[in-house]
């Protein structure tokens, strides 16, 4: 039994698929195959159950490939360990970052690591919750920023910041004379939001309910469109289509520059208003596995994080 076989299960496991797996470990699928058949005939069990369409895990296969996953990150651990003792912070750092948050925090983030950690280059991956999770779990990243709240992995969680929503509303609208918005003068618009997926469509679902009638006649609401991404969003506000919600971050910083300073109202296309008293939030957090070494780099990536400007947003500790 060997490492380089153990990690060929733990890809066929992911993957459920022998060429994919091959690919992504750059071997060819004849070598992975025969390794992976090698093994089976090792522990005198069956692994996967293969058919033409689809590789499944046998139910004593789940169990070995759990195992096997444990066991290469202890193997990792080791020449984490190794490097530490010579620099701790020598290395990349694979981070994974939602969507709602990566074009906002990243830009920033990536100029303050250069700047003080320039040894420990990050390596991104923007992708939904769940499949973060599920790549942090097999050890294909080594953190992730996200926002709660998620399913329990048993992850190491520190907290990062508290980041209210604005409304985004059209510049010809009623709405745009205001200078706040309430829950309730929204009920009354058509909402624009993030296709399934995002965990943000799902925290404004969570402030307006209503939203999530999607039928033409339901109280509050009349019809609810989807984007793939906030700018898309944005646009779609902007073209008269209806009224969103953004974090605080993904709001450009002339569009709530003092008045004096701002560009004339008729020339903007949407206007971002502020929540009436207290504003609905989010919570951004760092999380990584509880069995990942490099404490120092962790430490790193958060004084980084906080050496941003972080606009509007409550920083936590």
């Amino acid at each position: 039994m060997t490492l380089t076989e153990l990690k060929y299960i733990v890809a066929v496991a992911r993957e459920r698929h022998f060429g994919k797996a091959a690919d992504a470990c750059y071997v060819s699928q004849p070598t992975l195959s025969v390794a992976v058949k090698k093994l089976e005939e090792e522990l005198d069990v069956k692994l996967f159950e293969r058919s033409a369409n689809e590789v499944s895990v046998t139910p004593l296969g789940e169990e070995i490939v759990r195992q096997a996953q444990s066991v290469l990150e202890q193997a990792a651990n080791i020449k984490e360990i190794a490097k530490r003792g010579k620099d701790p912070l020598a290395g990349a750092l694979t981070l994974g970052v939602i969507y709602t948050i990566g074009p906002y925090l990243l830009p920033d983030l990536v100029r303050q690591m250069i700047t003080h950690t320039p040894q420990m280059p990050l390596m991104l991956q923007e992708n939904f919750t769940v499949k973060l999770l599920e790549m942090l779990r097999t050890g294909e990243i080594d953190c992730a920023i996200l926002a709660e709240p998620f399913p329990d992995a048993g992850l190491a969680v520190a907290p990062l910041y508290d980041e209210p929503f604005l409304a985004v509303v059209p510049s010809h609208h009623p709405l745009a004379a205001q200078d706040t918005v309430t829950t309730e003068e929204l009920k009354r618009e058509t909402m624009l939001l993030l296709g399934s997926g995002h965990c943000f469509r799902d925290h404004v679902l969570e402030v307006c309910p209503e939203f999530s009638r999607f039928t033409s006649n339901a109280e509050g609401i009349r019809k609810s469109f989807e984007g793939s991404s906030l700018e898309t969003i944005k646009h779609m506000v902007a073209a008269g289509m209806g009224v969103t919600l953004v974090p605080r971050l993904s709001v450009p910083k002339e569009a709530l520059a003092p008045k004096p300073r701002r560009k004339r109202d008729e020339d903007a296309f949407v206007k971002y208003l502020p929540f009436a008293g207290d504003p609905p939030t989010r919570r951004v957090v760092l999380v990584w596995r509880r069995s990942f070494t490099r404490y120092e780099a962790i430490a790193a990536l958060r004084n980084a994080i906080y050496a941003c400007e972080l606009p509007g947003v409550h920083r936590l500790s």
